[in-house]
């Protein structure tokens, strides 16, 4: 805690200036990364299964999703640019971290009970809030503590604790069947209980992993000036929806031409996520089935293979960091949503798990790229002072393409796919392609502290 008072000192006789971060801390900033992604994880290989497990076809799966996207599109520019304008004694940014995280937790605890879907359904939709209300603020909390040098290693080490919770997450389930927990006992509603002690750790990870973050690397002071311009106007409901509307008009060049490859690729992704068991399980285990074996061993299957993928996401993340450097976010960006793309063509075509592992090294690599380098050139082309209400918005690049494969692929699932889940794992696929080819088109700022 000395440096940090040090640092802090620093800030406060040096005006805006932010004194640069060792890879330690800049480690340490980001472990409540691991907690909130830990959670995403666990939503990402398991709300599918759940869902069967609770009744639900595969046509209506992505209604059932709706929830991701719906409240990031409501919650995150709303508390992006509250973010922005906070003045409490915790900081700008930590009251919205504890106030998500205690949320999350709480909705992680409940999800596995569900007895039934609507309920299951509904709990999605507060866990999703819980997290969004800490996603944006905790982007822009490492927008705010780093200089534009520093960004690249602090948005990619994000990226990297996203691969890691992830790959946790995803394993949790083989991990507590290879510690001996039955991978058929299941309870009365057919939701099995080594699902239930995966959300029951991600809960407590999602907690203690905030606090440890913003407890070991405070915020940095606001200064006299910055201070007394957000109070200038006190904060309200008016004042936050216009900054928003001034935002959106005033949307760097940069920030608008990233909208079509934000669309393509993560309308791929949530078909990937939300379609991957039951692809397998017609691939390896020939079966639709929830109730079967074959079933819940494709759900295991998905675990270890997004395990995998998110270890390599891991891995990929750091070394990502030179080669940015060298190519640029754009480049190296386009070249992952290619990589993704040709994975995500191949896994349909494949019928034994082991060769699975191959194109997921793909997936990986576009994972990592996919949480970081974006955030890379948004932060670099976006003014500091509204690092917040940008996030937000950027979000919404996230979550329009969300809720647009929500509500289109029950219309496409039977009628234009033939109501066969590997056909969805296709479309993703040329999605991704088509990703890479957009975000060749964006033309990068530079750096908004060098353009000051």
């Amino acid at each position: 805690m000395g440096r940090e008072h040090d640092d802090m000192t620093r800030a406060q006789a040096h005006g805006p200036s932010k004194p640069r971060l060792s890879l330690a801390r800049i480690l340490q900033m980001n472990i409540g990364f691991f907690g909130l992604q830990f959670s995403f994880g666990l939503q990402q290989s398991n709300m599918g299964p759940i869902y069967s497990y609770l009744g639900a076809s595969e046509a209506a799966m992505p209604l059932l999703w709706l929830a991701g996207p719906m409240t990031g599109l409501l919650v995150q520019p709303l508390i992006g640019a509250l973010s922005d304008r906070t003045v409490s004694r915790f900081g700008r940014r930590t009251p919205y971290f504890l106030i998500g995280a205690i949320l999350c937790s709480l909705g992680l605890l409940a999800m596995p009970y569900s007895p039934t879907l609507w309920i299951a359904a509904s709990l999605l939709w507060v866990l999703d809030a819980a997290n969004n209300v800490t996603m944006e603020p905790y982007r822009a909390y490492v927008g705010d503590r780093l200089d534009a040098d520093q960004r690249p290693i602090g948005f990619l080490t994000q990226s990297a604790f996203t691969g890691l919770a992830q790959t946790l997450a995803y394993l949790a389930p083989s991990i507590l069947v290879y510690w001996g927990m039955d991978l058929n006992a299941v309870d009365l509603n057919g939701i099995p209980h080594i699902t239930k002690a995966a959300f029951l750790i991600g809960a407590v990870l999602s907690l203690s992993t905030i606090l440890w973050s913003v407890l070991s690397v405070r915020e940095l002071p606001l200064t006299p000036a910055q201070i007394a311009e957000m109070r200038r106007e006190p904060m309200s409901a008016r004042s936050t929806l216009r900054d928003i509307g001034n935002a959106i008009r005033e949307m760097p060049p940069t920030m608008r031409q990233l909208a079509l490859a934000m669309l393509f690729q993560w309308y791929a992704m949530f078909c990937y996520w939300q379609y991957i068991t039951f692809s397998l399980a017609r691939s390896l285990h020939a079966t639709s089935d929830p109730a079967s074996s074959g079933f819940r061993e494709a759900a295991l299957a998905t675990g270890q293979l997004g395990g995998f993928y998110n270890f390599v996401a891991f891995v990929a993340a750091f070394a990502l960091v030179p080669v940015t450097r060298a190519w640029g976010a754009r480049n190296v960006h386009a070249l992952c949503m290619l990589a993704s793309g040709a994975a995500m063509l191949a896994i349909p075509g494949i019928t034994t798990q082991a060769w699975l592992f191959l194109p997921m090294i793909g997936i990986g690599v576009g994972w990592a790229s996919l949480m970081g380098n974006p955030y890379v050139m948004l932060a670099d082309s976006i003014p500091p002072a509204r690092t917040g209400v940008y996030m937000g918005i950027f979000n919404m690049f996230i979550v329009v393409p969300m809720m647009i494969q929500s509500l289109t692929m029950p219309l496409l699932y039977d009628r234009v796919l033939s109501g066969d889940p590997r056909n969805v794992l296709y479309l993703a696929g040329a999605l991704m392609v088509a990703a890479a080819l957009a975000t060749m088109r964006v033309k990068t700022a530079r750096p908004a502290a060098a353009a000051a």
